[in-house]
């Protein structure tokens, strides 16, 4: 069976393809339209639709809209309920209930020749399911999956398990009660934005101190039947607001300490209750927003009493393309078969991207080992854009669209962020070859997909600085060379020469911007960033070709 899955209700649209229960490609609209996100998440934007990459879903794999039996699309219309009902201030959700019920006929018109008796509502929360429980290795006979984020069609959290391919629904957290919208409502009151920034938020929280945890405890709490409560908060009792371009303060970080810590506690009381549940699955699988919340997901995997943790690297809104299209192949038949990467989005072939050096005048050659090339210059302290194979799904960097850097100098952190233009609290994380993992970290083992933070062992701390945050832990992500092979080339290499089996890795974009996924793009970036290095395909242009640099 033919599936094409499609998110486009809240925020970051996707497209993905699923062929006879295979995830052939898979990609967020940002990507293509250039735009964060895809959009903001307002109901008045509930109408648009991932064309770009549902295109490209299809043109990748050589089908048209004829050749597909079903087209999936994470959220169901018919199980919302009036906002105010569901105690949320929101009046203009209707709208965003009125543009999903006519998506059939949306998509028609955007794909032309799809027949919109095609299109299959999926509950949202089930597609968050299937992203992980379907997609997951396989480890076992059973599967418990966790999802939460800020919101469904009338809920904010599922807990249920996965029986041979089909799930049993164990719990659903009915609105407006959100651990989703809490960290929400922390993010626009730290000045971020929300629906985008809660990344910074988690970030920060190692700065501050749990000082408000007592009167979060109070508030925000796990129930005995599967669920949670979250009362109202009073936020600028426990910290003033503040603005964009404002000043961090010492409560401020306190204040996202606090609610972070009590996040990690309801979630770890939410694991537990679902494996009792559900008779003690040797797996967990989380998918939806908050599984994106690295920090909690480690204490989930070192508290919890899970043999296996797996979090679907697109587990935020983006990966319910996958998780619908993979439940509809199912109910069509088809057996999933678990993901085997995250790089599912675009690619280029060694000639495609020669051409487009060539188009762009810049001096280039081809190394005999791109990955001994781009080693040497890291060894010199210099920065590398990494551009290779077919681009990641999710907002992580894994090796694919990357920047990349040397662990060992304490004013990497500095550098990367004034690169990046992000904020100087904001950590950058490490790849490390498999094998050399233990001897430097601490914790979930394998981690391929930077989903998970780890310990940095005492005696490495002083010598990966760069990747060591202030709490002394790392977002690790390990690195197989019988999946990564070019990757974990470079590794070597640069071990050889430094001694370091680790690499500053960071997603390929600047601030505000979505990651890089053209040839053309990723020669923006070297042409606008102080960077010294391209790597791009087995091709190399240095900084120093072009009169500057190193």
């Amino acid at each position: 069976m033919r599936v094409l899955g499609i998110n486009a209700v809240f925020h970051d649209p996707a497209a993905a393809l699923v062929i006879d229960g295979r995830v052939v490609a898979a990609a967020e609209e940002e990507r293509f339209s250039r735009r964060k996100h895809g959009k903001r998440p307002v109901p008045f934007a509930a109408w648009e639709l991932p064309e770009l990459s549902a295109a490209w879903c299809l043109t990748s794999a050589g089908i048209d809209v004829d050749g597909l039996d079903a087209v999936a699309y994470s959220f169901d219309p018919g199980l919302c309920r009036d906002a105010a009902e569901l105690g949320l201030d929101d009046p203009w959700d209707w709208l965003r209930v009125d543009y999903a019920r006519r998506a059939p006929q949306f998509l028609a018109a955007a794909l032309p020749g799809l027949d919109p008796e095609k299109v299959r509502f999926v509950p949202h929360h089930v597609a968050h399911a299937a992203s992980a429980g379907l997609a997951a290795p396989p480890a076992g006979d059973d599967t418990a999956v966790l999802v939460l984020d800020g919101r469904g069609e009338a809920a904010s959290h599922l807990a249920g398990v996965y029986r041979e391919g089909r799930l049993s629904p164990l719990y659903a957290q009915r609105l407006p009660h959100s651990l989703g919208l809490l960290y929400e409502d922390l993010t626009r009151h730290l000045g971020f934005l929300h629906s985008s920034d809660e990344y910074k938020v988690m970030a920060l929280a190692s700065y501050g101190r749990p000082r408000h945890l007592s009167v979060l405890r109070e508030l925000v709490r796990a129930t005995d039947d599967g669920g949670f409560h979250v009362e109202r908060i009073d936020w600028a009792s426990l910290a003033k607001a503040r603005t964009a371009d404002g000043e961090m303060t010492d409560d401020h970080a306190d204040l996202a300490s606090s609610v972070q810590a009590r996040l990690e506690e309801v979630v770890l009381d939410l694991s537990r209750w679902l494996y009792d549940a559900a008779g003690g699955p040797a797996t967990l699988a989380m998918a939806g927003g908050v599984a994106l919340n690295c920090v909690a997901n480690a204490r989930v995997a070192a508290e919890g009493p899970y043999r296996n943790v797996w979090v679907q690297p697109a587990a935020g809104d983006a990966g319910t393309a996958l998780g619908a299209a993979l439940h509809v192949a199912g109910e069509l038949g088809d057996r999933s078969t678990p993901m085997a990467g995250a790089d599912l989005g675009r690619g280029w072939t060694d000639a495609e991207l020669e051409a487009e050096l060539r188009r762009a005048a810049l001096p280039y050659h081809r190394p005999a080992s791109i990955a001994a090339e781009a080693a040497r210059v890291l060894a010199d302290n210099g920065i590398v854009a990494w551009y290779q194979g077919r681009s990641e799904y999710g907002p992580r960097a894994l090796g694919h669209r990357s920047l990349l850097a040397h662990p060992g100098d304490p004013d990497t952190t500095r550098r990367m962020n004034d690169v990046k233009g992000r904020e100087q609290f904001r950590p950058i994380a490490p790849m490390v070859r498999a094998e050399r993992f233990a001897e430097i970290f601490e914790g979930v083992y394998p981690s391929p997909y930077m989903l998970f933070v780890h310990r940095v062992r005492p005696e490495w701390r002083d010598r990966v600085p760069a990747v060591t945050h202030v709490d002394g832990t790392a977002r690790v992500q390990t690195v197989h060379a019988d999946t990564e092979p070019l990757v974990a080339e470079l590794l070597a290499e640069f071990e050889q020469l430094t001694g370091l089996p680790v690499v500053v890795n960071t997603s390929l974009n600047t601030a505000g911007r979505p990651m890089v996924d053209t040839p053309r793009e990723a020669m923006e970036l070297f042409g606008s960033a102080p960077v010294d290095l391209l790597a791009l395909g087995p091709y190399a242009v240095h900084r120093r070709a072009l009169g500057g640099g190193r």
